[in-house]
């Protein structure tokens, strides 16, 4: 199935059904009075988000949805029936946003979430609400309301703990590949990570974070060079990036600390061009391929290159491949994950009183 992470649709909700003018006519009952019923309702749209929904597909070709209108009222005090809602069903992180005023209407983090997009058209009034001492055979009645039609983006921003960044054959895919159960393509050429791959680390029986694998990033991004910068939203969400270099290069030529020092800051001038705040977010320096090396030498490569890049934050060596050193790894992520979700609930502001609840018990007084 073609990833999608980007669709825009159009929404109309339905109009409401308009109010009756209608006059209570039976056998033996003179001048019965109006009867008019009111019109029914307009059908809204609603998005909800699916936790077994995982891209924008369903949206590339079917892009109008319309809600039917209510129906009008009629005698008898009869209301008219309203029309059914209409619910669309998108990934969990979709960003639902109004392109007319460039509002975002919702951001849809957690599975069943729904939020009314466009809401339906009120039913018109019959003539029954218009008698009065004076008015005792009304003709008014009211129209039904129209109901709203946007223009809405939808933007898929998936959801993980970790990111991986690196250049194109850095060995993401492969790492992703050792640590969790998804199976990206792998291949002994560029560009094998068409577009974003999550995978579940579980690091013990209730302790689990997700790591999200994007298209590699190539010097002139920002320009539209390789695959561009377009999957790098899917990064913007997550709490740690994990910067793989490759320290075993397959060309013999080129001095491989200046290769991956000069890659490595290629990424970290695309991440600023693109997004100051995903710039800041912490990263940690993942070595990979180390098996490829003699210890000692692979020792001494990583060594030249945290040098290069005056690097003071956390490193790691590993072999993807043969998941050595993938282990630690993990095992500190989920700690570096778990203290961000310690701190989130320390900061997290307390529940406002139930007011209802606080007059009751001063009742209970």
């Amino acid at each position: 199935m073609k990833f999608i992470d980007e669709a825009r649709i159009e929404v109309h909700a339905g109009k409401g059904g308009n109010g009756s003018a209608s006059m209570r006519r039976e056998k033996y009952i003179a001048f019965g009075g109006p009867d008019g019923g009111d019109g029914g309702v307009g059908g809204s749209i609603y998005v909800i988000a699916d936790v077994n929904i995982n891209t924008l597909v369903d949206y590339r070709f079917a892009r109008i949805f319309r809600a039917k209108h209510g129906e009008p009222g009629r005698g008898a005090d009869c209301t008219g029936r309203g029309a059914d809602d209409i619910t669309l069903r998108v990934p969990i992180g979709t960003v639902v946003k109004d392109l007319t005023s460039e509002e975002i209407i919702a951001d849809l983090t957690h599975d069943k979430e729904r939020v009314l997009i466009a809401k339906g058209g009120r039913g018109g009034l019959g003539n029954l609400h218009f008698k009065s001492s004076t008015n005792r055979a009304p003709r008014q009645t009211t129209q039904g309301t129209d109901g709203e039609t946007k223009e809405i983006h939808f933007e898929l921003k998936v959801l993980a703990d970790v990111g991986l960044l690196g250049m194109p054959n850095s060995g993401k895919s492969t790492f992703i590949r050792a640590v969790s159960a998804a199976r990206p393509k792998v291949a002994d050429y560029p560009f094998t990570t068409l577009h974003p791959n999550l995978g579940v680390v579980r690091v013990s029986d209730n302790k689990s974070f997700v790591i999200a694998d994007v298209p590699g990033l190539i010097e002139g991004a920002a320009e539209g060079a390789g695959l561009g910068i377009q999957f790098l939203k899917h990064l913007q969400r997550t709490h740690l990036l994990l910067h793989l270099l490759d320290i075993a290069p397959f060309d013999e030529s080129v001095d491989p600390v200046k290769q991956a020092t000069a890659e490595a800051k290629a990424i970290v001038n695309e991440l600023k061009k693109y997004d100051q705040s995903l710039f800041d977010k912490p990263r940690w320096l993942v070595l990979n391929k180390a098996d490829l090396l003699e210890p000692a030498e692979a020792l001494r490569r990583v060594k030249a290159i945290i040098k290069a890049l005056k690097w003071k934050g956390p490193h790691f060596i590993i072999s993807a491949m043969k998941t050595e050193g993938c282990p630690a790894l993990t095992f500190a992520i989920m700690e570096h994950v778990d203290a961000l979700k310690q701190q989130a609930l320390k900061d997290a502001p307390e529940p406002a009183a139930n007011p209802d609840r606080t007059l009751a018990n001063r009742l209970k007084c």
